[in-house]
């Protein structure tokens, strides 16, 4: 079905790996510690922001005054003491496994490398993967097309060769603007 691509590239989380209710139960803990709260339809809305973007949003929505990158950063301590004990592989991992060493793969995820490398050296997936690019790889996050166009780049496979699969809106509008074909995971 992909053959017609020479390179895929995969979004990490709520694609490949069942990390979204970690994520949501990190922030939970996170806000909490401040009286915070966020909407959930907001959050899934922004699914594939950078962790900061994302913290400002709620930062915003509580009219707080706390500097989202620290926020960010205590949201990401908190999903790293819980997500190598949680986090499993999704159905779309066989796919991954079947063009193994067929087609170059790489990974663009709104994570931070350090938690995508350690993710995937922990499920012993990161040998599938050409490139891992992240939020800190990039200057322009999705909806932008850079992390896709950095991971057709490391791979070496022009844009429009390329397909990628995405569970966010963010990141199907980061596909299409990069030029590639894009798997709207949800609808598989």
């Amino acid at each position: 079905m992909y053959a017609q691509y020479d390179g895929l590239i995969f979004d990490m989380d709520g694609t490949i790996l069942d990390t979204e209710p970690t994520h949501r139960k990190a922030w939970d803990d996170v806000l909490g510690r401040y009286g915070m709260r966020f909407d959930l339809q907001a959050m899934v809305a922004l699914n594939g922001s950078p962790t900061w973007r994302i913290a400002q949003a709620v930062i915003e929505l509580n009219q707080a005054d706390l500097d989202p990158y620290l926020l960010a950063r205590e949201k990401s301590d908190a999903v790293k003491a819980m997500l190598l004990d949680t986090v499993r592989p999704l159905p779309l991992i066989d796919v991954v496994k079947e063009w193994y060493g067929r087609r170059p793969m790489s990974i663009g995820t709104g994570s931070e490398s350090a938690m995508a490398e350690a993710l995937l050296a922990h499920l012993d997936l990161r040998r599938y993967f050409t490139a891992v690019v992240a939020a800190d790889h990039v200057q322009n996050h999705k909806p932008a097309p850079d992390t896709f166009l950095l991971c057709a780049e490391r791979m070496g496979v022009s844009p429009e060769k390329c397909v990628v699969f995405e569970d966010a809106d963010f990141g199907l509008q980061a596909a299409h603007a990069a030029g590639m074909a894009a798997v709207d995971v949800r609808r598989l």
